[in-house]
């Protein structure tokens, strides 16, 4: 009788188990965009820890508004900024940064989310919401950051980052002062090398490349 009850209680914990695991809801797939330039391919993930960045970026992609754009900012061991859409009928040395859609998207700010190598981000201008633009974006290169220096930002802006953050910042670099006062909402998955050939290409005063760099497209791939 013992033996039989014993098998008995396996056989619901079992079933119970099982319903527990189909009740839960089931990851939402993180969307990627397949973003084609001038001087290479880069494969990026989107994050779904920030939804109303994450929208807007996959509705301008499937309207084809980056097609023709450029990147209008690159400053090497820093980041490249796109987006604007004055940058599609730009002509050479036009200054460029300050074009819009007409609308801003509320911070999504998040302290799993930071300005390593990759880090897809909404540029903004000086505003008390830190709300982010409705169409231009950056891309960071950064570089290397020590532990030491990391401690100095920790304490400066009262943030607290984890082993596997230092670990980031320290192998591949970034740009850990601009967290949590700009929205990080993806990263690149593929095409890293494309970041470094950007960056490295010579630019005039106000840091627009001096030989354009455009967006070909941005599609959405998953």
């Amino acid at each position: 009788m013992k033996k039989i009850i014993f098998l008995l209680s396996i056989v619901a914990m079992a079933t119970q188990n099982e319903a527990t695991a189909q009740s839960k809801p089931k990851a939402a797939a993180e969307h990627v965009v397949e973003m084609t330039t001038s001087l290479g391919v880069m494969k990026i993930k989107l994050y779904n820890e920030t939804p109303k960045h994450r929208d807007n970026f996959l509705k301008l992609a499937k309207e084809g508004y980056y097609s023709g754009t450029l990147f209008h900012r690159v400053m090497k061991d820093f980041m490249l900024q796109g987006g604007d859409p004055n940058s599609k009928t730009a002509k050479p040395g036009q200054q460029l940064g300050n074009g819009d859609l007409g609308y801003t998207i509320p911070a999504e700010f998040n302290p799993a989310l930071v300005h390593k190598k990759g880090a897809l981000c909404a540029a903004r201008t000086e505003n008390p919401e830190k709300a982010s633009s409705s169409c231009q974006f950056y891309i960071v290169q950064g570089k290397k950051v020590t532990d030491a220096e990391l401690d100095g930002i920790e304490a400066q802006n009262g943030i607290k980052y984890t082993p596997a953050q230092r670990e980031a910042y320290r192998t591949l670099g970034g740009t850990p002062f601009l967290d949590m006062g700009y929205t990080v909402f993806g990263e690149v998955i593929s095409g890293m090398e494309v970041i470094d050939k950007i960056c490295a290409v010579k630019t005039a005063p106000g840091d627009r490349p001096v030989e354009d760099v455009k967006i070909i497209s941005v599609k959405v791939i998953k």
